[in-house]
């Protein structure tokens, strides 16, 4: 079991990528606490995987000191933290409004930011250290319309993750970025035609499904990754290297 007695957070994890990734790590024998700010889809989730459920605002510093306090009382360390939760409020750049690119900064950049720090400061007391991975975005690598202030926040996070191989290598803290591109979730399947779209216009024939992007989440994050750090990986099927924007985007 590749991450047997191994501590995880990942946040955004009720539904969709961050749930497939917490399932994989549970069944690999990991200590997962799963976080969702909707407290019933964190709570069912955390049921059906056996884990520990941390419904809250992973934009909120109190609760990200919370969840990093919690880890550390139940089991004593943390070894793996993953920065998954995010928001995307589409708008046209001339009409965005402050408060909607406030609150993608705060939940975007300013949670995974201050996620990875409480998470650092305990990593660096342990002998070992940890690994720390955020989830970016293909629209970090290749402009999306009405997506200025999302990709903005995803491009920042791959930088952040550059930036910190020079502050917590020291510390045996590997830290990492994984941007998926279009992926079949419980959110993306509620949209007319996703599929279909995304299929005629991905190299490889088809979106992403959720296991696509938590195994390479997983492989991160495991010790198979350990001389891995500062990186960005792109799941996409090959979309960014030819970018189609899908018909009516455009």
């Amino acid at each position: 079991m590749t991450f047997k007695d191994k501590v995880a957070i990942v946040t955004g994890a009720g539904q969709g990528i961050g749930f497939e990734i917490c399932r994989m790590l549970a069944a690999e024998g990991a200590m997962v606490l799963l976080n969702d700010m909707d407290a019933e889809l964190a709570e069912k989730a955390a049921t059906v995987i056996h884990c520990k459920g941390m419904p809250g605002d992973s934009g909120d510093i109190g609760f990200i000191n919370h969840m990093v306090n919690t880890a550390v009382e139940l089991y004593g360390r943390l070894d793996i933290v993953i920065a998954n939760a995010g928001i995307t409020l589409y708008g046209d750049f001339l009409t965005y409004s402050p408060e909607a690119f406030f609150k993608v900064m705060q939940v975007n950049l300013g949670g995974s930011f201050f996620l990875a720090q409480a998470a650092a400061k305990q990593m660096k007391l342990q002998a070992n250290g940890g690994t720390i991975l955020f989830t970016s975005s293909v629209v970090g690598h290749q402009a999306f319309k009405s997506l200025a202030a999302y990709a903005m926040s995803k491009a920042a996070l791959e930088m952040l993750a550059k930036n910190l191989v020079i502050e917590l290598s020291q510390y045996n803290i590997t830290v990492n970025t994984i941007a998926p591109g279009a992926t079949l979730t419980e959110r993306t399947r509620e949209e007319e035609d996703y599929e279909k779209v995304w299929s005629a216009i991905t190299p490889m024939g088809r979106p992403a499904y959720v296991t696509d992007i938590a195994n390479t989440a997983l492989f991160l994050v495991s010790d198979k990754a350990r001389h891995i750090t500062g990186q960005s990986l792109i799941v996409d099927g090959g979309w960014t290297s030819v970018s189609t924007i899908p018909e009516g985007i455009k």
